[in-house]
This record gives structure tokens, sequence and C-alpha cells, in this order.
């Protein structure tokens, strides 16, 4: 009775095996759901990314507010007749000056 019930667990323990730890295994199957929720999560900013990128070229395409915007912002460009104003935070120290 004892060598039947041995061989049988021992044919249990044969058959669960692949079921926990082998190619398929649910152990495999957990991890690679984790990896399938991070690259939708990944996907999903990289098409947020993508449609703000497409909205940005088309402004640029259709308008000319969109050139000029990032002409005063990026390179610090100013139209003929204009005065550029530089407002200071305040509460930022300013580093001391050099006198000669």
């Amino acid at each position: 009775m004892r060598w039947l019930t041995a061989t049988l667990v021992s044919v249990i323990l044969a058959l669960q095996w692949p079921l926990w730890f082998g190619k398929g295994s649910w152990f495999r199957v957990w991890q690679l759901d984790k990896q399938l929720q991070e690259q939708r999560a990944i996907t999903q900013k990289l098409i947020a990314r993508n449609a703000a990128l497409d909205a940005e070229v088309r402004d640029l395409k259709q308008g000319s507010d969109a050139i000029e915007e990032r002409a005063r912002n990026e390179l610090g460009m100013i139209r003929d007749g204009e005065v550029f104003f530089q407002l200071l935070d305040s509460s930022k120290r300013l580093p001391p000056r050099v006198t000669r």
C-alpha cells in the first residue's frame, strides 16, 4: 500500500511540475502579464506624447503664431521697435557684481 501511495504521489508531482515550474507555468504567465501591463503603460505615454507632437507640427505648418512664439521663447527674438524687459524673481538672490 505504501508503494502505491508513493507511486501516486510521484505521478501527481510529475504532472504538476510543468504546471508550476515549467516553460508555460503559472509563474511565467504572471511575469508575462506584468510585462504586458508595463508595456501598455509605456505605450499610452508614447501615444500621448505623439499626439502632442502631432498637434505642434500641425500648428507650425498652419499658423505663424506658433513660429513667432517659438522664436521669442527659444531664440530670444523680438520684433522691430519692441523693447525686451526681463523680470527677475525677487525671492532669488543675485550673484554679487564684480567692480573694477
